[in-house]
C-alpha cells in the first residue's frame, strides 16, 4: 500500500505542486494550509460560498484573514446554485419522502469536492485538499484509491468521505489525517492564527435552529396521523411524520411504562410506528447503488465492518450483493440501534473504506 502520506508520495521533487485548499474559516482548514506549506506545496485558499448568510460572510472573512496572515492567495467560489440543487433541495425532498438524509456526506461528493476540482482546473492546480480528519491511500495491487481512517479516532471523518469517486480521490490531499485535534490547536497557536480558538462548526450548515421549522418554511406539508406500536395498537396522534426521526426517543408525546422509540415512518398511511428499546434495533439494511472505493465491484458475499451513522463504531457484518450487482444487503452480526432510510452505510475493511451507499430499507429484529 502506498499513498498514505500525501506530503511525500504525491510530490514531484522537481516541481512545486499546486493545490487548491478548501478553507471553511475554521481552525482545521487553516492548519491544513500550514502543513501543506511546510511540505512544499504552493497553496491557494478557496472558500466555497454555499449560501447568503451572516455566518457565511464571517467564515469568508476568517478564511481571508488566515490567508493574508500566511501570505496565500484567497478566492471565494460562488456555488450557491450547486449547493441549493445538490444539497438543500435533495435534503428537503428526502425528508418529504420519509427519509432522514445525511447532507454532509452527499455535499462532499456532489458539491464541495467537485467545486474545488473545477477551481483547481481553472487555476492550473494538480490537487485539491480539505481539512477533514482522514487519509487517502492507493493500493499497490489495484492502483485504486480509498479513504482510510484518521490517526485521531475521536475526530475521524472517513464516514463523511465514503461517497467520493476514484477521479476525486486521485487528486485529493488530506493533511490532517495523521494529526490530532490537540496538535492542530497547538500549531494554530504557534502560528498565531486568528482562528486558533474558534469553536467547531455545526453539522448541517444551512439550518440555523430547528430543522422542522426549516422544512415547514420550505413548503414541506406535514401529514398528521396515528402513532401505533409495532403490534399495531394506536397509542397517540402526531402532526407530521416529517417531525420525527427513526431512533428518536424524546419528544414523541406518548407516555408508557418504558420509553418509546421511533422505529418506522409509514408515509403511505401517515403512521408513526413506535416500540420499546429492544424493538428499536436493526438486523439488516438494504442499500441502493453503491460507490466502491477499495474494490471495483462486489460479486460475492463477504465479511466487513459497517458504520450506520457518523458517530457509531464499525460493526461486523456480512455484505451480500443483489442479483443486479449494484445494491447490497448488509446483515449485522449483532443488532444495533435503529437507523433510518436516507442515512449512509459506510463499509470498512479494517481501517479502510470499502464502499458506501444510501440506506433504502431497514429490517428490524
Amino acid at each position: 500500500m502506498v499513498g498514505e502520506n500525501p506530503m511525500e508520495d504525491r510530490e514531484d521533487k522537481n516541481v512545486t505542486p499546486r493545490v487548491v485548499l478548501g478553507m471553511s474559516g475554521g481552525v482545521d482548514s487553516a492548519v491544513a494550509a500550514v502543513i501543506l506549506m511546510r511540505a512544499g506545496y504552493d497553496v491557494v485558499g478557496v472558500t466555497c460560498h454555499f449560501r447568503d448568510s451572516e455566518s457565511s460572510e464571517k467564515a469568508e472573512r476568517d478564511a481571508r484573514g488566515v490567508c493574508r496572515w500566511l501570505g496565500l492567495v484567497h478566492y471565494v467560489a460562488d456555488c450557491t446554485e450547486e449547493f441549493e440543487q445538490c444539497v438543500v433541495s435533495e435534503f428537503i425532498d428526502q425528508y418529504a419522502n420519509g427519509l432522514t438524509p445525511s447532507p454532509c456526506v452527499g455535499c462532499n461528493a456532489t458539491c464541495k469536492i467537485p467545486v474545488l476540482l473545477e477551481v483547481a482546473d481553472e487555476l492550473g492546480c494538480e490537487y485539491v485538499a480539505t481539512g477533514h480528519y482522514a487519509r487517502v491511500v492507493q493500493m499497490l495491487s489495484s492502483n485504486r484509491y480509498a479513504i482510510k481512517t484518521a490517526l485521531d479516532q475521536q475526530k475521524d471523518q472517513s464516514y463523511m468521505l465514503g461517497m467520493l469517486r476514484q477521479d476525486q480521490l486521485a487528486r485529493l490531499l488530506l493533511p490532517l489525517g495523521g494529526t490530532t485535534k490537540t496538535e492542530v490547536r497547538m500549531i494554530a497557536r504557534d502560528m498565531k492564527l486568528s482562528v486558533a480558538e474558534k469553536e467547531e462548526s455545526q453539522d448541517i450548515c444551512f439550518i440555523e435552529g430547528d430543522y422542522r421549522s426549516f422544512l415547514a418554511e420550505r413548503g414541506v406539508n406535514l401529514s398528521p396521523g396515528n402513532i401505533v406500536t409495532v403490534e399495531g395498537k394506536i397509542v397517540g396522534h402526531h402532526d407530521g411524520l416529517e417531525r420525527f426521526t427513526v431512533g428518536q426517543r424524546k419528544g414523541i408525546g406518548v407516555a408508557a411504562e418504558k420509553p418509546y422509540y421511533v422505529v418506522e415512518k409509514r408515509m403511505n398511511t401517515s403512521e408513526l410506528v413506535v416500540g420499546f428499546a429492544e424493538q428499536a434495533r436493526v438486523r439488516a439494511v438494504m442499500c441502493g447503488s453503491m460507490n466502491y472505493q477499495l474494490i471495483d465491484r462486489l460479486d460475492a458475499p463477504c465479511e466487513a465492518q459497517v458504520k450506520l451513522r457518523y458517530r457509531s463504531q464499525p460493526a461486523p457484518c456480512i455484505i451480500e450483493p443483489n442479483a443486479e450487482g449494484q445494491g447490497v444487503r448488509i446483515t449485522l452480526r449483532d443488532p444495533e440501534a435503529a437507523t433510518s432510510p436516507g442515512q449512509f452505510a459506510v463499509l470498512y475493511n479494517g481501517d479502510t473504506v470499502l464502499g458506501a451507499g444510501m440506506i433504502m430499507e431497514v429490517e428490524l429484529v
